[in-house]
């Protein structure tokens, strides 16, 4: 099969403190901007960008609103007052900086690093199952860091309300490794995600040199459903916890009657669907403020093509 030409990604954007409480982030980002001179490759300029200035000095998620639901084309378009919350304001000057989101002139690669308090290992998070870059960087990282879990998650949502930063880049994904609290810097988490942005940067490099990758097949775990914790019908609190049997359990695939949440009166209550499904974001602190408890993922394996640098 002959290889797909794709164009040269020149430009790669790195961002970090998307929120300002995932550290490694944070931290990495720091040391890549004091060093990109001479760690970015000759054939990529690469754009460092702390996300959420605000929010990392605050070290706080974010200060108004969640800046990683700011990116949809609705939002970025909207108009900007003295009340408009900071978050808005700074996803349209950061999609001024590395878009516009969809445009010619849009950086070729978005990177944002993220940490989970959930036991998820290296995730991609992408709103494609056929972006051919995503996948062969991701299938890169499987190959060179086998100690580490990584995985591809797809989120099936259409580009124009695709809502986090990775998606004003013509290509992009979130980098998604925990298990780590907000707040915290561990140091194996933050090596984790060194090691993943290091050989992102060395395919990039390989791939604008002319080196052609051979195709593959990978698994992708594609997004079905969003669960909540149980609660109060009448004050809608919450009324039990992640049963310890599924806690730190996240991929391990979940059958109809095995046990999801362990009620604070005693009681366990088991997963409903026929549907054997994957579990991920399994009791991530931050998702308590959205209602949800963990994410549900069905697995396909897609094929991908061989591809390699188009040259004019």
């Amino acid at each position: 099969m002959a290889a797909l030409g794709l164009p040269a990604l020149s430009r790669v954007a790195i961002c970090g403190g998307t929120h300002g409480n995932e550290l490694s982030g944070v931290y990495l980002l720091r040391e890549l901007q004091k060093s990109r001179q001479e760690e970015a490759p000759d054939s990529v300029a690469l754009v460092t960008v702390m996300s959420n200035p605000r929010a990392v000095q605050q070290c706080r998620r974010y200060t108004e609103t969640d800046l990683n639901r700011c990116f949809t084309d609705a939002t970025l378009s909207s108009p900007i007052s003295d009340r408009t919350p900071y978050e808005i304001v700074r996803a349209q000057e950061l999609n001024a900086l590395l878009g516009p989101k969809g445009s010619a002139d849009a950086v070729d690669l978005v990177c944002d690093l993220h940490n989970t308090t959930a036991n998820m290992g290296l995730c991609f998070i992408s709103y494609s199952d056929c972006d051919w870059i995503c996948l062969h960087i991701c299938r890169h990282l499987q190959r060179e860091m086998p100690s580490t879990p990584v995985r591809y998650l797809h989120y099936n949502i259409p580009q124009s309300e695709a809502y986090s930063l990775e998606s004003v880049g013509k290509h992009g994904f979130a980098m998604e490794i925990g298990p780590q609290p907000h707040g915290v810097i561990r140091a194996d988490i933050m090596g984790i995600m060194a090691e993943g942005v290091r050989l992102m940067l060395d395919w990039v490099c390989r791939f604008n040199s002319g080196e052609q990758f051979k195709g593959d097949k990978m698994e992708v775990y594609t997004l079905v459903r969003n669960v909540d914790y149980p609660r109060d019908p009448a004050t809608h609190s919450i009324i039990a916890a992640i049963h310890p049997q599924l806690q730190d359990r996240d991929f391990c695939l979940l059958h109809h009657g095995d046990p999801l949440f362990l009620h604070f009166s005693g009681k366990t209550e088991c997963y409903p669907w026929a549907e054997p499904l994957y579990p991920f974001f399994v009791n991530e602190g931050a998702y308590y403020e959205k209602g949800i408890a963990l994410s549900l993922a069905h697995k396909n394996t897609v094929g991908i093509p061989p591809i390699c640098v188009q040259r004019d």
